[in-house]
């Protein structure tokens, strides 16, 4: 694999050379700008008409003729004045220039071939290094200028890029696979959840289907409450302004919060969960003797996200989230962090996710404005986290700047079958949260203290979590998780009382049972089992029930034979 500096600067060269290629085919497009992502690189572009998957290969095709050109990258150091006159006809640049230059950045311009292009820097140093067989065009998107839907929508070309063809195929290889797993297309296919113009975008509906699994994961996770001490309460869906203005949510998030207006009074869809728990731990007095008070509950918070960004179940307005919040001594810190790591890697193991790293996000020691509290705090809660990680051999990474405004905060980034990344459960210790809103301890020695607080979710959000789940197995959920995990297939209308009886004996067993008793051939019921991705088919005919037995088949094999019900029926009880 090609080191990864070199391949950023091979994905950067790359995106000029798009440039190039649509300013060939459209000399007139006004540009935007063409950074390098994960695996790849994208250019935006004002054009004069709509573009085709056909002009991408075109633009492809352009670009492999100027790799074979040997076209060689020259950057050089220019002032505002000089950048605005080379680029005056490039209005989102001539925007660029202003908002650098009163950033007083130092501009530079690169050269390739005939194309000059604001940009900062990264590049082959000629296009020979570039293998033409390892890069290609994937897909076309329309991307608001700066992100702000007020601005002009632009075209979005997305590349990807690698260092060797190899690369490339693995990766569209997988690619391919990831859109076979699509929660959103899989949602539909398997009857999990929908969505409605008339409820609103970012606002999903679950079917009884998916109602199964959100219920089983929710369960699963309260009983771990349970076990490890947690308390379960309950909390409304709404706040005074006064809440989220004490707590500091109201500066950081007002753009997101959802405001409603009562008779005479003022509120706000709660965005989060942590400022009610605050008050009932402030409910009543507190000694040291009660630390840990450990508060959990499954409930929905609710962000105004931008429509451009909502998708599926892994970016909705209506969160749901297995909250809890620890209100502890500061000796009991590793106490706690110990029960929620012993907590969450019970529930990865249970999901098959067991593959996974820690991003610790620490405060940026530059933008201290942006958070609460003060250095002392800040310092001591920072070297807290990273000596326990430390001194538990967890693999993780010093992120700085990603910290949340009022304490550092480990992510768990988990890898799926796939081996995508994914962001799951968050763990926030909080020592700025407690003084805001005055929580206090009577000590051994009777004085007061303030208790330090970590706020912690292991499914992050149920919604995504659920999007994740679905495409990590492609919708073959495990048996305990799988809203039907078990049909009841009928050769004919003569064995419908003894599949019956089969059905009514696994439902008092708890067990999910559907029953297929349609006037169809046996062919199309198994096929219509294995597209639902129903754990097991029990298969009925005259034979079986003559003898007592059922034949039986499991999801994506072979029939495994024929037995007695109370076989199978132990077999799937363990």
């Amino acid at each position: 694999m090609a080191n990864q500096s070199n391949i950023d600067y091979t994905r950067h060269s790359l995106s000029h050379l798009l440039a190039m290629a649509v300013l060939k085919k459209f000399p007139k497009a006004k540009l935007g700008i063409g950074p390098t992502i994960e695996n790849g690189f994208y250019y935006d572009f004002l054009l004069p008409k709509p573009i085709t998957p056909d002009d991408l290969k075109e633009f492809e095709k352009e670009m492999r003729i100027l790799i074979e050109k040997k076209l060689g990258f020259t950057g050089k150091k220019t002032t505002p004045a000089g950048t605005k006159k080379i680029l005056k006809n490039q209005p989102f640049k001539q925007e660029l220039i202003k908002d650098f230059a009163k950033e007083k950045k130092q501009l530079t311009l690169y050269t390739t071939g005939h194309f000059t292009d604001l940009c900062k820097g990264g590049h082959v140093k000629n296009t020979a290094e570039i293998n033409p067989e390892a890069f290609t065009l994937t897909k076309i998107a329309g991307a608001y200028w700066k992100g702000n839907e007020k601005n002009p929508q632009l075209t979005r070309i997305y590349g990807v890029a690698f260092g060797t063809k190899k690369e490339l195929d693995e990766y569209l290889a997988m690619q391919a696979e990831a859109e076979k797993r699509d929660h959103k297309k899989l949602g539909v296919e398997l009857g999990l959840f929908t969505t409605s113009e008339l409820v609103g975008q970012g606002l999903p509906l679950f079917t009884p289907k998916g109602t199964v699994i959100r219920d089983m994961l929710e369960r699963f996770i309260e009983q771990l409450n349970k076990e490890h001490g947690y308390q379960k309460i309950w909390i409304p869906h709404l706040a005074r302004p006064e809440l989220y203005k004490t707590s500091g949510h109201w500066d950081k998030f007002q753009d997101n919060l959802f405001h409603i207006k009562g008779k005479g009074s003022e509120f706000v869809l709660k965005p989060m969960n942590c400022p009610h728990h605050t008050q009932i731990y402030a409910s009543e007095a507190r000694s040291y003797r009660d630390l840990p008070i450990r508060f959990f509950e499954t409930t929905t918070v609710y962000r105004d996200e931008k429509s451009g960004e909502l998708g599926g179940l892994t970016r909705v307005r209506s969160i749901t989230q297995d909250d809890g919040h620890v209100f502890f001594r500061g000796d009991q810190l590793e106490q706690e962090f110990d029960i929620i790591l012993s907590m969450q890697k019970n529930i990865l193991e249970k999901v098959g996710l067991t593959d996974y790293w820690v991003s610790l996000s620490l405060r940026d020691p530059k933008n201290k404005k942006a958070y609460l509290g003060d250095d002392a705090t800040w310092n001591k809660a920072e070297r807290a986290m990273t000596a326990l990680l430390q001194k538990k051999k967890i693999n993780f990474k010093p992120i700085i700047g990603e910290a949340a405004f009022y304490g550092p905060k480990m992510d768990l980034m988990v890898r799926d079958s796939l081996g995508r990344e994914w962001q799951l459960s968050t763990v926030q210790l909080d020592l700025n949260m407690p003084k805001r809103f005055g929580l206090e301890y009577i000590d051994e020695q009777g004085k007061k203290q303030t208790p330090v607080m970590i706020h912690r979710a292991f499914m992050g959000s149920t919604e995504r979590f659920i999007g994740i789940l679905i495409e990590h197995f492609a919708g073959a959920f495990p048996l305990w998780l799988a809203p039907v995990q078990i049909t009841i297939l009928t050769l004919n209308e003569k064995v419908s009382a003894y599949a019956n009886e089969i059905k009514k004996e696994l439902e008092e067993k708890n067990i999910r049972v559907s029953l297929d008793d349609r006037n169809e051939s046996i062919g199309k019921k198994i096929r219509g089992a294995e597209l639902q991705k129903i754990p097991y088919a029990i298969i009925i005919g005259e034979k079986e029930q003559q003898s007592k037995t059922i034949s039986i088949r499991a999801r994506g094999k072979k029939d495994l034979g024929t037995m007695p019900f109370s076989d199978f029926l132990k077999k799937i009880e363990k």
